[in-house]
C-alpha cells in the first residue's frame, strides 16, 4: 500500500503544481477601446515620448528595411527560430490603436499583450519593467499620435516546443523580475538616471551581455560584452578592452555623435542606436555616460580612471600623394600581415592625411583590443561606407581583393604587432562566417548618424 500511496501523493503534487502554474501564467484580454484621437495628448508629453522612444529604439526594431516606420516585420533570428516585430503604429486592425494604456502598460511592465498573451522577450521587458508610469504614459501619448500603417507581420517561425506562448510563463518565472526601477541613495541623481535608463528603456544589457542556453542575459556577466547581429558589443564595465579608457565626456560625445577621437566610431548595430540618441535631451545621454563610464572604473585601483596605453598619436605629416608610413616594414620580412599592411592600411592609417580621406591610428582601436576580432574583420571585409552629407570616416572593403588565408594574416599581424596581445582563437572560421552571402553582417549605414571632424587623430572604430 505505501508505493501506491507515494504515487497518489507524486500525481497530487504534480496536479497542484501545474494548477498553480496556469493561475500564474494565465492573463486576462484587456478590453479593446476606441482609438485614442491624435490631437487628444498633450503636446509636452508626446514630445517627451518621442525622445523615450528613441532611447529605446522603438523604430529601429520596429521597422522592417523599406517599410514604414513603425510598422513592424523586422526579423530577429534566434537559436530558437526567428521572431518578427510587430505593428505598434495606432492601426486598429494590425497595430496598437485598440490598446488602452493600461493594456500597453501591461505589455512594457509585465511582458503581456492586450488579448493576454505572453510576449516573447526579444521585447525586451525584462529592461522596460523598469519603466515608470509616467514614461509609459508618455509614451503611450507618442505612438499614438503617429499615423496609424495597416501592415501585418509574418508569423513567427519558432522550433517546438518554443512555438507554445505558455513557454514564456515558464521563462519569466526563472529569469523575470518585475520592476519598477529603486532609486540608489548612495549615488546621485544624475548616476540614478543614467542606470534608469541603460538598465530600463536603453536595454544595453540586451545586446552587451551574454546569453545562456534559455536566451536570458547572464546576470553574473553583466555587460561582459556579446555578439549580436554578426558583430561583438564590446564589454562596457570593467573588462573593457578599450586601449584608452572611457570618461563620462567622452562617452557621452560618443553616444551624441558616434565618435571620439581615442575610441572611434559607432558602425555595426551600434550605429542606429547613436543615431537615436544624437536626438535626444543632452541630460539624458550626459546621465547615460556617467553610468556606463563608472562601470568600466570599478576594477580599478583606488577607484582612478587608468592611464591610456598610449598617448593619442600625431601621425606624421604627409603630402596628399605620399606613399610613405612610419611603420614600413622592414625590407625582407615575411610576416605576410605586416606586408599586407604595409601595401593596403598604412598609407591611409599612418600617412597623416586628414578624414575622410586618412587613416584612424589602430593603436587606439577597441576593434584589435577587443575580446573578439568580428568587428575588425566586418570592417576589412566591408570597409565603411561614406554617409550621404557627413565627413565621415570612409574606408574602402577587401572582401574582392584579398582571400581568407590573407585577411587572417592581417588580422594576427594587427593583434599581435599593434595592439600587442594574444592572438584570437578561431579567426579563420570568423572570416569564412562574415564572408558568406548567407552570414554577412548588415552594414547598419543609418544617415543619420553623425560623421567624425575633420580630425588626424581619430581613433578606431568602437563597437
Amino acid at each position: 500500500m505505501t508505493i501506491p500511496r507515494v504515487l497518489l501523493g507524486l500525481l497530487i503534487v504534480i496536479a497542484l503544481s501545474a494548477a498553480a502554474f496556469v493561475a500564474y501564467a494565465w492573463r486576462l484580454e484587456i478590453a479593446p477601446v476606441e482609438r485614442p484621437a491624435p490631437g487628444g495628448f498633450d503636446r509636452a508629453q508626446v514630445s517627451r515620448g518621442r525622445a523615450l522612444a528613441a532611447i529605446g529604439n522603438c523604430a529601429t526594431c520596429h521597422t522592417a528595411d523599406g517599410g514604414t516606420v513603425l510598422a513592424g516585420g523586422r526579423p530577429f533570428k534566434t537559436p530558437f527560430g526567428t521572431l518578427y516585430s510587430p505593428n505598434i503604429t495606432p492601426d486598429v486592425e494590425t497595430g496598437i490603436g485598440r490598446w488602452s494604456q493600461a493594456a500597453f502598460a501591461r505589455a512594457m511592465r509585465e511582458g503581456v499583450d492586450r488579448e493576454g498573451r505572453h510576449l516573447y522577450p526579444a521585447f525586451p521587458y525584462d529592461h522596460f519593467t523598469l519603466v515608470t508610469d509616467a514614461d509609459n504614459q508618455a509614451l503611450y501619448a507618442y505612438l499614438m499620435s503617429q499615423a496609424p500603417a495597416k501592415a501585418s507581420s509574418p508569423p513567427n517561425a519558432l522550433a517546438f516546443p518554443f512555438n507554445v506562448r505558455m513557454t514564456v510563463a515558464a521563462w519569466k518565472l526563472l529569469y523575470f523580475k518585475q520592476g519598477p526601477y529603486r532609486q540608489d541613495r548612495a549615488q546621485n541623481a544624475n548616476w540614478n538616471r543614467g542606470a534608469y535608463l541603460v538598465e530600463g528603456l536603453a536595454h544595453c544589457g540586451a545586446c552587451h551581455t551574454p546569453r545562456n542556453v534559455l536566451g536570458a542575459e547572464k546576470q553574473s556577466q553583466r555587460f561582459d560584452g556579446a555578439d549580436i547581429d554578426g558583430w561583438h558589443a564590446y564589454a562596457i564595465n570593467a573588462r573593457s578592452a578599450a586601449p584608452t579608457p572611457w570618461t563620462a565626456e567622452a562617452m557621452a560625445l560618443y553616444l551624441r555623435s558616434g565618435w571620439h577621437q581615442a575610441h572611434g566610431m559607432a558602425r555595426g548595430p551600434m550605429a542606429p542606436v547613436v543615431e537615436n540618441l544624437a536626438a535626444v535631451p543632452i541630460e539624458d545621454t550626459r546621465a547615460i555616460a556617467t553610468y556606463i563610464a563608472a562601470a568600466t572604473e570599478r576594477a580599478r585601483p583606488g577607484g582612478k580612471v587608468a592611464a591610456p596605453v598610449a598617448a593619442l598619436r600625431k601621425p606624421t605629416p604627409a603630402s596628399a600623394d605620399s606613399l610613405v608610413s612610419p611603420r614600413d616594414v622592414p625590407a625582407g620580412s615575411s610576416d605576410a600581415g605586416a606586408k599586407i599592411y604595409a601595401a593596403a592600411c598604412a598609407t591611409c592609417h599612418e600617412a597623416g592625411r586628414p578624414l575622410p580621406f586618412g587613416g584612424i591610428d589602430l593603436a587606439h582601436s577597441t576593434a584589435i583590443h577587443g575580446e573578439s576580432p568580428r568587428n575588425l574583420i566586418n570592417v576589412t571585409l566591408y570597409g565603411l561606407p561614406a554617409t550621404a552629407g557627413e565627413a565621415s570616416a570612409i574606408m574602402p572593403g577587401f572582401r574582392a581583393s584579398l582571400t581568407d588565408p590573407q585577411i587572417a594574416s592581417l588580422v594576427h599581424y594587427l593583434r599581435a604587432d599593434i595592439a600587442k596581445k594574444p592572438a584570437w582563437p578561431g579567426v579563420e572560421p570568423m572570416i569564412r562566417e562574415a564572408r558568406s552571402s548567407d552570414t554577412a553582417p548588415p552594414l547598419y549605414t543609418t544617415p543619420g548618424t553623425q560623421g567624425a571632424p575633420n580630425d588626424p587623430s581619430q581613433g578606431g572604430v568602437a563597437w
